[in-house]
């Protein structure tokens, strides 16, 4: 009986500890969050009034070089504060802040072909990590708050604090979602999404609703899109590994290097007489989840400048593109099959996810915070076949295999997926 009751005693101790800690994380990166966001908003919608802002892009990737390079070179590329999480919570400079702050805004207010998620994501990791540093916690728990301020920044930026939270549990490790984290970036997840509703950030969800009948032959185009999806999201990850590939066989400064980037998508908007491509593409994302057509190819030249973007020079994420990828790539499938082309965009954007990241779990609770639950059964098919379909691969090469996704492969646990 003793025991029994020391160990309810540590529980619920461990409940009001974390319950405060997280929500100081969460806190933080709202506030970040909020700040970033709202300097986006503001410097794009600027910017983006003169006709032919896009053509200072040679200039814009090269300052955001400059300004990477003082970035240490463990925080360089995707994936780098997964790593630290795995390197026993290794300490994340607190120099990421600004940095990520600084670059992101310049890249996309200017044109460059990323998303809003990874920086805000990573600002809220390094706040942590220097929390953790400052309050002299153990390695285990400042692991903890860092896994809170990825779910802080994910859950403020798209205002889906469940899928948020889920996301940072289960992004870590391919096939393994760690249940121990749940509560505190629960919290963390929630405090980060209360702060930037209050400060007015607002959230574009959509109430998806599905007029197709519940019949074998509907959901056997869903289970199809499933496999359509999950090729997309492997050749977007081996688009972005070949532009990283080739960006460094150039023997040259990553300002000059992102000066030929900018130049190169210059081109591109001309090749192609369009500047949808450029940027986060939210009235895109947004135009195909009202049921408006796209282009057909649309999707893969938004791979195209996206992988232009991340290899030379510039600097964001790579969550946004993927909704603009999977919702362009559900109106192509719908167009294809004469489907509910509002219906299968939805159904793309949390396809693209799951496959591309390997969290299917958090891409179907994202589906309902979303869009409504009357999309989950039709999301969720999608979803698990885009998961497997997309092998084991990720845009974040640092993430570990935790599991194969078939009996019929084995591969070595608890390495980095690495995409090779």
């Amino acid at each position: 009986m003793h025991k029994a009751i020391k160990e309810q005693y540590l529980l619920i101790l461990s409940i009001f500890r974390w319950g405060l800690l997280a929500s100081l994380i969460g806190g933080v990166t709202g506030l970040l969050t909020t700040l970033f966001l709202k300097t986006l908003s503001i410097s794009t919608s600027y910017l983006q009034s003169y006709a032919y802002y896009f053509l200072l892009l040679p200039l814009v990737f090269f300052i955001s070089g400059l300004i990477i390079q003082a970035l240490p070179d463990d925080l360089e590329g995707q994936g780098k504060v997964i790593e630290k999480v795995h390197k026993n919570a290794e300490k994340i400079s607190l120099v990421i802040v600004p940095i990520r702050f600084i670059a992101a805004i310049v890249t996309l207010a200017f044109g460059g072909s990323a998303g809003k998620v990874g920086p805000c994501a990573q600002m809220g990791a390094g706040m942590a990590s220097s929390i953790g540093e400052t309050l002299k916690l153990k390695k285990d728990d400042r692991r903890m708050l860092i896994i809170c301020g990825i779910s802080a920044g994910f859950s403020s930026v798209f205002g889906t604090p469940i899928a948020g939270a889920i996301f940072a549990i289960e992004v870590l490790v391919l096939g393994r979602v760690l249940n121990n984290y749940l509560f505190p970036v629960l919290i963390s997840s929630l405090v980060a999404y209360k702060i930037t509703s209050y400060f007015g950030i607002d959230y574009h969800h959509y109430h998806i609703v599905v007029n197709q009948s519940e019949n074998l032959l509907f959901y056997s185009k869903v289970a199809l899109s499933g496999f359509y999806f999950g090729i997309i999201a492997l050749l977007f990850i081996e688009i972005l590994s070949i532009g990283n590939k080739l960006a460094n066989r150039i023997n040259i400064s990553k300002p000059l290097k992102g000066f030929i980037g900018g130049s190169i998508l210059i081109l591109l908007v001309y090749l192609f007489h369009s500047t949808m491509f450029l940027g986060l593409g939210s009235d895109t994302i947004n135009t195909a989840l009202q049921g408006n057509r796209l282009p057909l190819y649309a999707f893969l030249l938004k791979i195209v400048f996206v992988a232009i973007t991340l290899s030379f020079g510039g600097s964001g994420g790579v969550i946004t593109p993927l909704f603009f990828i999977g919702t362009s790539a559900g109106i192509s499938f719908g167009l294809i099959l004469n489907l509910d082309l509002s219906v299968m965009a939805a159904i793309g954007l949390v396809a693209l996810l799951a496959g591309a990241t390997n969290t299917p779990i958090a891409s179907i609770v994202m589906s309902v915070e979303m869009f409504g639950q009357e999309i989950l059964p039709y999301a969720a098919i999608s979803c698990i076949i885009s998961y497997i379909i997309a092998g084991h691969r990720s845009i974040y090469p640092t993430q570990l295999i935790g599991a194969s996704k078939s009996n019929l492969i084995k591969l070595p646990l608890n390495k980095p997926i690495k995409n090779t």
